[in-house]
């Protein structure tokens, strides 16, 4: 198998963390409406990266609590905060509207577009959490936003049903920031040019399998690096540092030519790893980039939640169990 990634890590992936700090410098903040932030009950515990050891100190961050102070940190040019997510079907309709605007608008960038992007994540956590909020939701979004809403809500669904949330610890992992937007785009469609794999499949194998590479750690099975390929897998199609974004990438589009990818990208993708509810999130997250590449700039932002017997936690860049 291509990658040996365990459900565990997919459980993470689909509720991602902190804010993205691996925009390009040129990449400035612009303005964004206060209303993509509404106030919420919900709380997420975040493991600071001074914590050590199992599940606690288990410390509390809930950033922003009221649209005031919303307004106040975007007049200061900070987005530095968790983005907090509705609880009414109203409301979480505008946060979904406004995130998945927000990270198409190419006018959007830096640390208000990687706000938007998480925001956008945490949206669709919601709406799996509460499926008595999803009929008032999806019955107002707008025509030219439904399809991808419709993916991207069955993806996040997917990869909760692949998920064992059965784990008592968090992971031996280590959060870093995700290489600069611009040079993930490029590695992708490098390895589209060389292996005939297109760009947005290895996007979505890498958002699932590590968030953009944000991860960095083996999985149960004994994955490596930002694609996750076992050692064995490494030693046939890689070439270079298994931990090195763009000799991931370069791997990984080498094995799904091989298995039989573009013709038969859903069965490359099963190759790659064996579940039917990866396999189809991974060709749902493809499919909204293929119809809008912008929508990459959206995933990019998306951030590492562990999911556990006590809790949902948030593990920001910096975060080590070691």
């Amino acid at each position: 198998m291509g990658s040996g990634m365990r459900k565990e890590l997919a459980t993470a992936s689909v509720f991602a963390c902190a804010l993205v700090t691996g925009l390009t410098a040129t990449e400035a903040p612009a303005a964004i409406s206060a209303s993509a932030v509404t106030p919420s009950t919900a709380r997420i515990a975040t493991i600071f990266p001074s914590d050590a050891g199992d599940l606690g100190p288990e410390i509390e961050r809930v950033a922003l609590t009221s649209r005031d102070r919303v307004v106040r940190a975007a007049d200061d040019g900070r987005w530095s905060g968790v983005p907090i997510v509705a609880d009414d079907a109203t409301a979480l309709l505008d946060q979904l509207v406004t995130a998945e605007r927000a990270v198409r608008d190419p006018a959007e960038t830096g640390a208000e577009l990687a706000f938007m992007g998480h925001l956008q994540q945490l949206v669709y956590r919601r709406l799996i959490e509460r499926p008595d909020l999803r009929d008032g939701v999806f019955s107002a979004i707008p025509q030219d936003l439904r399809g991808a809403a419709d993916l991207n809500l069955a993806a996040s669904a997917d990869l909760y049903l692949f998920g064992p949330g059965g784990a008592r610890e968090l992971p031996a992992w280590r959060i870093v920031s995700a290489p600069p937007m611009s040079a993930l785009l490029a590695d992708y469609r490098e390895a589209e040019a060389a292996f005939g794999v297109p760009w947005y499949y290895l996007a979505a194998v890498n958002l699932v399998e590590t968030r953009m590479g944000r991860i960095r750690g083996d999985s149960y099975a004994g994955a490596q690096g930002p694609m996750q390929f076992m050692p064995k897998t490494w030693d046939m199609y890689g070439e270079g540092d298994i931990n090195d974004a763009h000799d991931a990438i370069l791997a990984a589009g080498r094995y799904l030519s091989a298995a039989g990818a573009p013709d038969k990208i859903e069965k490359a993708i099963w190759m790659y790893n064996h579940d039917n509810e990866y396999v189809d999130a991974v060709m749902k997250y493809a499919e909204v980039m293929r119809a809008d590449p912008s929508a990459f700039r959206g995933y990019y932002g998306w951030q590492v939640y562990f999911v556990t017997t006590s809790g949902t936690f948030l593990l920001p860049v910096g975060w080590s169990k070691d």
